[in-house]
C-alpha cells in the first residue's frame, strides 16, 4: 500500500470511530460540492480537533477567516456556549450564502455571523466596533496576507488566547527561504511572528491524511 493510500484509510479509521459525521456536517459538505466549492474544507478529525481546542479553552467568543461552505464554522461554534458568538469571513458571496444555509441548518444561526468581503477591511471595520476579545482565532484564508491576519488576531484577541494557523507545511515549501511563491512567503512571515513576537508563544505540527501532507501552527496569547 502506498504511503498516500495509507495516510486516507488511517483519518477515515480515526474519523469513523472518533467524528462521525451527522446530518448537518455531511449536508454542509453535499451542498457545498453542489454549489462548486472547491473541496478545500478541513478533513473531519481536524475539524473535530478544532471543535476540542474551542471547547478546552472556554472560548466564549470565536473568530474565523476564511468560511467557505461553512464546515470548520460548524465545528468551532457547537463548542460556544448557548450565548456565544462566533463571527467569521468570507471574501465570496456565494460561498458566504452557502455558509449562512449550512449554519442555519445546523441551528447554528443564531450565533453565528457570516460577513462578506476582503477580509483585511472587515477586520478593520470589526475592530473599529471595539467588540469584547476573542478567546480563538481560527485563521484558513489567502495565504499572502497570513501575517497581517496574525496581527489583526492579536488586537482582537486576549492573554490566554489561542490562535490557530492552518495549512502551514505547504507540501514542505515552508522550509525554503528563497521561495518565490506568495503563498509560501506569507505563511514563512507569519511563522516568523509567531516566533518572534513578544505576545505569542507557538508550534507547529506536520499532519498527512486525506488533505494529503499539511500542518497547522498553534499560538496562545501572553500578558
Amino acid at each position: 500500500m502506498n504511503e498516500p493510500q495509507l495516510w486516507h484509510d488511517v483519518d477515515d479509521y480515526f474519523t469513523e470511530l472518533l467524528a462521525p459525521p451527522d446530518a448537518a456536517l455531511s449536508d454542509a459538505l453535499r451542498d457545498s460540492d453542489a454549489a462548486g466549492l472547491p473541496a478545500i474544507n478541513v478533513a473531519p478529525n481536524q475539524g473535530k480537533l478544532l471543535h476540542l481546542l474551542a471547547a478546552v479553552q472556554g472560548a466564549g467568543r470565536i473568530l474565523e477567516i476564511g468560511t467557505l461552505g461553512g464546515y470548520s464554522t460548524i465545528w468551532l461554534a457547537r463548542a460556544l456556549p448557548e450565548d456565544g458568538r462566533l463571527i467569521t469571513f468570507e471574501y465570496s458571496e456565494q460561498h458566504a450564502e452557502v455558509a449562512r444555509r449550512n449554519l442555519a441548518r445546523a441551528g447554528l444561526d443564531k450565533i453565528t455571523e457570516v460577513r462578506v468581503g476582503p477580509a483585511l477591511e472587515g477586520l478593520r471595520e470589526l475592530a473599529a466596533e471595539r467588540p469584547a476579545p476573542f478567546d480563538l482565532v481560527f485563521i484558513d484564508a489567502d495565504k499572502v496576507n497570513n501575517p497581517r491576519y496574525v496581527e489583526w488576531a492579536l488586537e482582537l484577541t486576549r492573554p490566554g488566547s489561542l490562535i490557530i494557523l492552518d495549512n502551514v507545511v505547504r507540501g514542505g515549501a515552508v522550509t525554503d527561504a528563497t521561495s518565490q511563491d506568495p503563498s509560501v512567503r506569507g505563511t514563512r512571515e507569519a511563522l516568523d511572528l509567531f516566533a518572534s513576537h513578544p505576545r505569542l508563544t507557538a508550534t507547529a505540527i506536520q499532519t498527512v491524511g486525506v488533505k494529503g501532507y499539511d500542518g497547522f501552527a498553534l499560538a496562545r496569547v501572553l500578558p
